[in-house]
Order: C-alpha cells, then structure tokens, then sequence
C-alpha cells in the first residue's frame, strides 16, 4: 500500500488549495479514505472521510462548510478541496488508509496559510 499526497503549499488566509492523494497497491474503491493534519505542537486529527463509493462523506467540525472530501476511483485519487482557508488551517495534512486490518499513511504534505 502506498498513499502519496500532494498539493500541499504556502497560501493567503481566505485562499484555496485542492489536495491530492495518489493510491496504489490495494484495490481503492474498496476501501473508506481519509484525511487528517496535524499541526505544529497538537495532535493528528481527523479532517474529513469519504466512503467507498464517495456516498457518504464525514467532516470536522472545524471545516464544515469549507472543505470538501472528494474521490475519484478510475485514478485510485482521493481529494481535499479546502476554501476559505484560515491560519488555524496550518498543518501537515495526511492521507490515511484501512487495508486489511492495517493502518496506512502518507508521508503528509505542509499547508501553510499565512499573509
């Protein structure tokens, strides 16, 4: 299993970034994917999740309204479309997997929002 996220970079409070998570040694459409961050100094938290099919979807409550958890299963991809970003927003955001009763995850990409 190989989970590799992208996108990720240095943006303007009330800016927008589209993440991308690139999947591959496992059949994803099978399987929920999700994303989390962790930012400087605080725990990993769970930022949004999208079942298999793309569904059903699940937020924070910190993002509701803002970001938006999308998959594409043709391109084995999941999405992170986030709006109106705040600096709160900075964090290295993770890919995240449940395969086979294992936990996988990303190398993260950083998301810096500042002016």
């Amino acid at each position: 299993v190989k989970l590799v996220e992208s996108g990720g970079g240095l943006v303007q409070p009330g800016g927008s970034l589209r993440l991308s998570c690139a999947a591959s040694g496992f059949t994803f459409s099978w399987y929920r994917m999700s994303w989390y961050r962790q930012a400087p100094g605080k725990e990993r938290e769970l930022v949004a999740n999208i079942t298999r099919a793309g569904g059903s979807t699940n937020y924070a409550d910190s993002v509701k309204g803002r970001f938006t958890i999308s998959r594409d299963n043709a391109k084995n991809t999941v999405y992170l479309q986030m709006n109106s970003l705040k600096s709160e927003d900075t964090a290295v955001y993770y890919c995240n997997a449940w395969v086979g009763g294992m936990e996988y995850w990303g190398k993260g990409t950083l998301v810096t929002v500042s002016s």
